[in-house]
């Protein structure tokens, strides 16, 4: 029990409440709401520690106070440290100011060496002062930004940049020189787009020159012959649109050019084309970059007009570009008729006359397999593509005239040869005759019989057929003993079918 818990030792009662267990050991827990009521400082609002016993001793009135965390809010250095509280605070704690300016505003107004007021300096007193005192005070303006060139020039002028204020001065060239960069002409750099980052092409020195402009490949490419140049040797004091095409500067070059003569041969004036920009020689033109030529059009590869007509811009690269008009003439196939596509290397090389010539495509029209793939196109063509067959019949009418066993003619089978038959080759042909009619490739009848003229005695008609020529009746009275009680019973063939379809006894 100490300071003013001392005067009370006595009366217990007021701090233990007529219980003595659990009595709180800590001041908050007591002085809560003394801690809550407190206005100068407001510790709620300020949020200072509950631990009371950090600033506070247990003397009454809560003075002396301390507040050693008071650099939270405030650090204390310097000459402030010698300071007595009142000194700052005056007797109220609550919104003291935290910045210099805050407490020493009349020592900045009352300033004259130099006049701050009417230099309207920073009223930031750290920028050039410490806590330790006022003087020395230091200001290096390379700290904030560095004085070179012409500006080092009006460095003692500093309302030429601050303009009578120093907070906010902008520290980038183009916030100063706004006014420089949009009224600039030669060259115009408001219409070339060009950076208003202005350290990017020129210092600090007065005129703005000398002048580099690193980022000139972005508009012209500089290499080779170009690299040894003076600016002036292509813009001629001139920076607005300098042609940035190698004719538009070359273009007395090219015309009075006779190796070959570009001008006559009206030559692509794209120099690049055929030069770098080391020199004009050696010069190079691989034809192979733009279009090879081969075949037909490598016996041509001297005329370059046949192709050019004299133009070389735009030159077609295409074979339907230069050879619609053959398309569209012509006849054998004709490809209009047939819509052949127009790409002409699909079934032709650039070899003279068209060929040879292939047709990748021809199952899009008819399917070749079997027998068929190693036909010559004239075997089924014969030197006419248009209006040929599709179907078997159209190519091989002769070949189901001319077939005797069976006669197909005769006997009206269908034309539609890939019933029996496929295209690797006529036999064996493929006829279901034991799932159709009846059953000679199976059952007593399996490997019986050698040609159908065996059982179809008229070639003329199949529909006609004789049991009897090989199951010769000799023994007619057996033969009617075996039958004894079939109704109908005639000794025919078709009598045999009837009752024989599959050909069992």
């Amino acid at each position: 029990m100490t300071g003013a818990h001392a005067a009370i030792a006595n009366d217990c009662a007021i701090c233990h409440n007529g219980s003595y267990s659990n009595t709180p050991n800590t001041c908050v827990e007591c002085h809560q709401d003394d801690y809550n009521s407190s206005s100068n400082p407001d510790h709620n609002n300020l949020g200072f520690s509950t631990d009371c016993a950090s600033c506070h001793t247990t003397n009454p009135g809560w003075n002396p106070a301390s507040m050693p965390n008071h650099n939270d809010y405030y650090v204390i250095a310097g000459a402030h440290t010698t300071l007595d509280c009142a000194e700052c605070h005056n007797g109220n704690y609550n919104n003291t100011p935290n910045t210099c300016f805050g407490c020493h505003n009349d020592d900045y107004n009352n300033t004259t060496d130099p006049d701050h007021e009417a230099g309207d300096y920073p009223n930031d007193c750290t920028i050039c002062h410490s806590q330790n005192a006022w003087s020395p005070a230091t200001f290096d303006h390379n700290n904030v930004y560095p004085l070179t060139g012409a500006h080092a020039e009006i460095a003692n002028d500093c309302a030429v940049c601050h303009n009578g204020s120093y907070s906010n001065t902008p520290n980038t060239c183009v916030e100063c020189h706004q006014d420089d960069y949009n009224s600039s002409s030669n060259p115009d750099h408001n219409n070339l787009g060009f950076s208003t980052d202005c350290a990017s092409c020129h210092t600090t020195n007065p005129g703005w020159n000398p002048a580099s402009m690193p980022n000139h490949n972005d508009y012209y490419v500089i290499a080779g012959a170009h690299t040894s140049l003076d600016c002036a040797e292509c813009h001629n004091g001139n920076y607005n649109n300098t042609p940035n095409t190698c004719f538009g500067c070359h273009n007395d070059d090219y015309n009075n050019a006779s190796d070959p003569n570009h001008l006559q041969e009206q030559f692509p004036t794209d120099c690049a084309g055929c030069h770098s920009q080391n020199s004009w020689t050696p010069s190079t033109f691989d034809h192979n970059n733009f279009y090879p030529l081969t075949g037909g059009h490598a016996t041509i590869a001297n005329e370059c007009g046949l192709c050019h007509n004299g133009n070389y811009s735009n030159t077609p690269n295409t074979c339907s570009g230069c050879h619609t008009s053959d398309y569209n003439n012509a006849t054998n196939p004709n490809h209009i008729n047939l819509n052949l596509p127009m790409d002409c290397v699909m079934c032709h090389t650039t070899e003279p006359n068209w060929n040879p010539a292939l047709f990748h495509i021809h199952n899009d029209f008819y399917v070749l397999e079997g027998a068929h793939v190693s036909l010559a196109c004239v075997e089924c063509h014969n030197g006419n593509y248009n209006n040929t067959p599709t179907i078997c019949f159209g190519c091989h009418a002769s070949d189901y005239n001319g077939t005797t066993n069976p006669n197909h003619a005769a006997a009206q089978f269908p034309t539609d040869c890939t019933l029996c038959h496929t295209q690797t080759a006529w036999e064996p042909s493929t006829f279901d005759h034991d799932g159709m009619y009846f059953p000679i490739y199976s059952g007593k009848h399996e490997g019986e019989w050698d040609l159908c003229s065996d059982c179809h005695f008229n070639s003329s008609n199949y529909s006609l057929f004789s049991c009897i020529n090989c199951h010769e009746h000799n023994n007619q009275a057996e033969v009617d003993d075996d039958h004894d009680g079939v109704n109908g019973y005639v000794y025919l063939s078709s009598a045999c079918y009837a009752c024989h379809p599959d050909g069992n006894d």
